[in-house]
């Protein structure tokens, strides 16, 4: 789960992470509001969007009268913002965050996320704060700082030093920063968090630290956890199907292709995408209904499914385990029956029952496309949604 920056730095001050002054605003008049309650004179207006690059987009603004305050919100608020990570449809900003504005000296790079490849959490820091880290990892990797923390122990105190020190902090400003650093790994492992970033963290010119922007993920499998968490879910910056498919637990991915893919597990799901792109067509998501679906389940993804306009057509990848063969089969022809399901159903089943699960489907009264392997249901829903040559 992805949350807002107003939001992130709401948790940092929690954890004794220092940010600017600010408020967020979901009206022009909130924002001249905030203005007034700031020192100024500078002031910064940044749209809130999940997604990087709003800087890039036009949706952040440092003016230096609340007049200017005034006018920046009215330009960002409502905008449809388009960055390298929204596509370029872009997302409607419905809301800005007003902040104090910083005399800033340099821009370091910070994030806490967790490395699978040893399981352990690692720091990750850069002198080049402030630009694309991924730029800075690809072109400058020797720029980047990473130290791995043990969770059984936590962040070490020589570790935080350890880091700050190949940041360069000034010393009159150390104290702060091992302090920052140990605020947001804390915030990082008390929150079960996947992210945790701050990009750029500022030096000011009077030697302060300060988290100038921040961004923060969490892992959705833990949220059970934190319900103080969930609050700042924004439904509005999630794709609709998304978030119906997480009703009922099903795992959905939007994709951009035209066969809708319904898969148990997801490694079986991302080989079925993988084989579909072989044969000519695209996935139109991801999408794992688990081992222990049942005739609910499978009615709720087929609706789902069904309700992305660009599906031409609909690939089942089933391995019968948990999931008996002959059930997904009475709950497919229940499902697609109830639906009305007119486009090409393609089913691939294998595993416990798998012959009466076919026998289901052939004595049904709908004409579905059975196939025996992988390679040759790939290929039947590549042929079904070809389009027709004429003449």
């Amino acid at each position: 789960m992805k949350i807002h920056e107003y939001q992130a730095k709401e948790l940092f001050r929690a954890y004794g992470v220092p940010t600017p002054a600010g408020q967020s605003a979901v009206t022009v008049e909130d924002a001249v509001a905030a203005a007034k309650t700031l020192p100024g004179p500078k002031y910064v207006v940044k749209a809130q969007i999940h997604a990087g690059g709003r800087g890039k987009g036009g949706g952040v603004k440092v003016v230096d009268s609340v007049d200017a305050v005034k006018t920046a919100a009215e330009a960002i608020l409502g905008m449809q913002l388009v960055t390298h990570q929204t596509g370029p449809e872009g997302k409607k900003v419905k809301t800005v965050l007003i902040e104090e504005g910083s005399e800033i000296d340099r821009e370091l790079y910070l994030s806490i996320i967790l490395d699978r490849s040893v399981g352990k959490p690692v720091i990750m820091a850069s002198a080049a704060g402030g630009m694309d880290i991924e730029e800075v990892a690809e072109k400058q990797p020797e720029k980047i700082i990473k130290e791995w923390v043990d969770p059984l122990l936590g962040l070490q105190g020589y570790q935080a030093r350890k880091v700050a020190y190949a940041l360069g902090i000034p010393e009159a400003c150390m104290k702060d920063a091992i302090k920052l650093l140990s605020g947001l790994y804390r915030l990082f492992w008390e929150k079960d968090c996947s992210l945790v970033e701050v990009n750029p963290l500022v030096i000011t010119k009077d030697e302060r630290i300060i988290a100038l922007d921040g961004k923060v993920n969490f892992d959705d499998n833990a949220l059970y956890r934190h319900t103080d968490v969930i609050k700042y879910r924004d439904l509005d910056e999630e794709e609709p199907l998304e978030v119906e498919a997480s009703k009922y637990n099903l795992n959905y991915i939007t994709l951009d292709g035209n066969v809708a893919c319904m898969v148990n597990g997801a490694g079986l799901a991302m080989a079925t995408m993988d084989i579909i792109k072989l044969h000519g067509a695209a996935p139109a998501n991801f999408l794992d209904v688990g081992g222990g679906a049942n005739a609910e389940a499978i009615e709720n993804a087929f609706r789902i499914l069904l309700s992305d306009p660009k599906v031409k057509a609909v690939l089942i990848n089933i391995f019968g385990g948990i999931l008996r063969c002959d059930l997904l089969a009475e709950g497919v022809v229940a499902a697609a029956s109830k639906l009305e399901v007119k486009l090409p159903i393609v089913i691939r089943m294998e595993g416990t029952n798998v012959e009466r699960g076919k026998e289901i489907l052939h004595n049904s009264t709908l004409r579905f496309l059975v196939a025996d392997t992988m390679q040759e249901a790939a290929q039947k829903v590549a042929d079904a949604v070809k389009p027709v040559s004429v003449g």
